[in-house]
């Protein structure tokens, strides 16, 4: 593991101060290959409060036991005072880094995938869904850049913002605990898929007391109305906040990225 890596060295916009957790990071875990690999940028969980690091550490070094690159996402949280759109900025600025540092981080092109948990699943959901091409006239070589992921994990994420599916502490530190209900369906992600959306690997507990399975299903929903490639496991066992747990769900994921990328079956 590296020291992190500043998103905006010279600050990120609309930062509220000047302390670490108003600079968000990107911390790189490399996988020990000979040649260009998979990468995946991880969105820890933990409610828009805080990173949880058993779904961004923990996941790092199971990636990188199977050949892909990883780089956990320290983004801004609602705890601190921030609200959207800062999170969704972290999140496309990271994606966008691992694209145009590609050949200095031993990234095969083409490659570059995102992984999120609950909260971080909502994250990573809506850039999957709201990513852009790039400011091709910005000064900043980055901003050139596309921050659409080429494929997408998501674990037991939040994906509706309304209705009683609705994970209310995730939504009320991402938009605060008034906001209007336009607000709320614009960050509900599976209103958001369209037929340019990544291919995605969702999956969630049946007993999950804390984010229902609904939301998985709900973005399922919308990604096959969209005809967008994907996989969805729901486990009728495991607990919210399950993280690598031991669980089938690593190998069937592991299966899945085996028909897109170069990956190690490790045990």
């Amino acid at each position: 593991m590296a020291d992190s890596i500043p998103l905006w060295p010279g600050g990120a916009p609309d930062a509220r101060g000047g302390a670490p957790h108003d600079a968000p990071a990107l911390t790189p875990f490399p996988a020990d290959v000979p040649h260009p690999a998979p990468a995946l940028l991880v969105l820890p969980g933990g409610g828009y409060e805080y990173l949880s690091p058993r779904e961004g550490e923990e996941f790092a070094l199971w990636l990188n036991e199977r050949g892909i690159h990883a780089f956990v996402l320290s983004y801004r949280l609602g705890k601190n005072g921030y609200r959207h759109p800062a999170m969704l900025q972290d999140a496309a600025r990271g994606l966008r880094t691992l694209r145009h540092r590609a050949g200095e981080f031993g990234i095969a092109p083409g490659q570059i995938g995102i992984i999120g948990s609950s909260a971080g699943g909502h994250l990573a959901a809506t850039l999957l869904t709201r990513f852009d091409a790039g400011d091709p006239a910005a000064a900043d070589p980055v901003e050139r850049l596309s921050s659409r992921p080429d494929l997408g994990v998501l674990c037991y994420p939040v994906i509706t913002l309304s209705g009683p599916a609705t994970h209310e502490g995730s939504r009320d530190q991402l938009l605060g605990a008034g906001a209007e209900e336009a607000q709320r369906l614009l960050l509900s992600a599976d209103l958001h898929v369209t037929e340019q959306t990544p291919p995605c690997f969702v999956w969630h507990t049946q007993e999950d007391p804390y984010v229902p399975a609904e939301n998985a299903l709900l973005f399922a929903r919308a990604l096959q109305a969209k005809k967008v490639p994907y996989a969805l496991h729901v486990y009728e066992r495991g607990p919210h906040g399950l993280a690598l747990g031991n669980h089938p769900w690593t190998a069937e994921l592991l299966r899945w990225l085996s028909l897109r990328w170069p990956v190690r079956h490790a045990g």
